[in-house]
Parts: structure tokens; C-alpha cells; sequence
């Protein structure tokens, strides 16, 4: 066996190193200039597939171009073996929510019994889909769920928002109006609804798009109104201990 000495193997790496970084150059330079109305790309990354590139811009957004930038495709990849959308698992991790850094101050907290599981919404409250899952999910038991109000169906849902966060019990105006359709009273005075303004960044931050949006304790994301018992299987994943001592994503 012929070994490969170990300067002519750093010679190598840095050789690869100095072409990739030649192409991603050269990737940035041809997209700036033929597609000017891109916003400014963040990262440039080769794929599992020869020539093909990952163009993230935008934080989240993500486009794939040949390795000169002359063609780019705007849209998922998939990967057929498995039938994975590497797309969609890349953003997923983009877009990660760390549960334990959840900006909690800015939510109204319910607590369900003795509240040990943990459970985060983010909201709209002229949500069809919120009311129908508030109405399964004040049947969880032991459980705190986090509600985070992002008012992004209109003015109205602004007006809402406003009206049920500066009001004297939040939480209990917020039920009110989800299950028994009692309007929130008009907010008079001033208010600080900057924990509004916050839940809108955060959420524009992590590409929550829609309403309901569920996160539990694990990292797992779920959006949309999910039945009861699919909510009841995620906090008991969620609360089981890792295997092998293994990490939280």
C-alpha cells in the first residue's frame, strides 16, 4: 500500500479549499449582478449534488444555482430514496426555536393542573383554526402552555390583540373570546403593547407564517390546529429522557 505523503495531502486540501472558495465567489458575483433585485445573500454552500449550490438569503430563504451562477432553481429538493424534503429540514433548522429561550414574558401563560408539561402556541385571535384548537387544548391536563399573540390576519386582529393583552386578565379574555366568543372590552388609555411588536419579530425571525404554530419542549415544531390526541404524543415525546444522554436539538 502506497501511502500519500502528509504535506501532499494538505497541499490537496488546501487546493479544494481555495477552488470552492473561488466558486462561491464566483456563485455571488454573477447572481448580485444578473439578478439585482436578490437581497444580499448570506451563505453559499455545496449540496449532496455535484455542481449544485445552496443560496441562502434573507436569513431563511433559500434558492439552489450551478456552480458559475448562471442557472438557479427556486424551489424544494427533494431526496427520492427516503422521500425527504431536504428543503423544508434545512429550513426547519434555519428557523430552530431553542424552547428555553422562548421570549415567555411576552406570552400569556396558562397553567393546567400541576403544569409540568410545557407546550408554546403562537396566535392570531381572528384564527378559525386557533379557536377550534383552544377549545382541545383547555382539555390537556397538567400543562403550561405559553400563548404568544401575532396579530397577522389585519387590523382588526391588531385592534384584538391590543385589547386582550392590555386587559386586566389577560389570559381569562383571551379564553373568553376564543371559546365563548365574548368580544374583548376597548383598551382605553395607554397601553405598552411592545411585547407585540416583539412576538411579530420573532416570529417573522422563525418564519412563522401562519396560525396556530405549536412548539414543544424537544425543538418539534408542528403548525396548524392538531387533534387532541396528536398534542397528548408530543408532550410525552417531548418529556421522555433522551437515549444515551443524548442532547436536545
Amino acid at each position: 500500500m502506497t501511502l500519500t505523503p502528509r504535506p501532499l495531502l494538505a497541499a490537496l486540501a488546501l487546493l479544494t479549499s481555495v477552488s470552492l472558495f473561488a466558486q462561491e465567489a464566483e456563485i455571488r458575483k454573477n447572481l448580485a449582478e444578473r439578478l439585482p433585485k436578490l437581497p444580499k445573500i448570506d451563505e453559499v454552500t455545496r449540496t449532496a449534488i455535484p455542481g449544485l449550490w445552496e443560496v441562502r438569503y434573507g436569513g431563511t430563504e433559500i434558492l439552489y444555482s450551478d456552480d458559475k451562477g448562471e442557472y438557479v432553481i427556486n424551489g424544494n429538493l427533494l431526496e427520492t430514496k427516503t422521500r425527504t424534503d431536504l428543503t423544508e429540514q434545512r429550513v426547519d433548522k434555519l428557523t430552530a426555536v431553542d424552547f428555553d429561550k422562548l421570549p415567555v414574558k411576552d406570552a400569556m401563560v396558562m397553567k393546567q393542573g400541576n403544569g409540568s408539561r410545557k407546550m408554546a402556541v403562537f396566535v392570531d385571535p381572528n384564527c378559525g383554526y386557533c379557536k377550534r384548537f383552544e377549545k382541545d387544548l383547555v382539555q390537556l391536563k397538567d400543562v403550561t402552555i405559553y400563548t404568544f399573540l401575532i396579530p397577522i390576519l389585519g387590523p382588526d386582529s391588531v385592534t384584538k390583540s391590543r385589547d386582550i393583552w392590555c386587559g386586566k386578565e389577560p389570559t381569562a379574555i383571551w379564553r373568553s373570546w376564543m371559546l365563548d366568543g365574548k368580544v374583548p372590552a376597548k383598551t382605553m388609555g395607554n397601553c405598552d403593547t411592545a411585547a407585540l411588536d416583539r412576538n411579530l419579530d420573532f416570529s417573522r425571525a422563525h418564519r412563522i407564517n401562519g396560525t396556530p404554530s405549536v412548539y414543544f419542549v424537544d425543538g418539534t415544531h408542528k403548525p396548524g390546529a392538531l387533534p387532541l390526541d396528536a398534542v397528548e404524543k408530543l408532550l410525552v415525546a417531548s418529556a421522555a429522557p433522551k437515549k444515551d444522554g443524548a442532547a436536545k436539538p
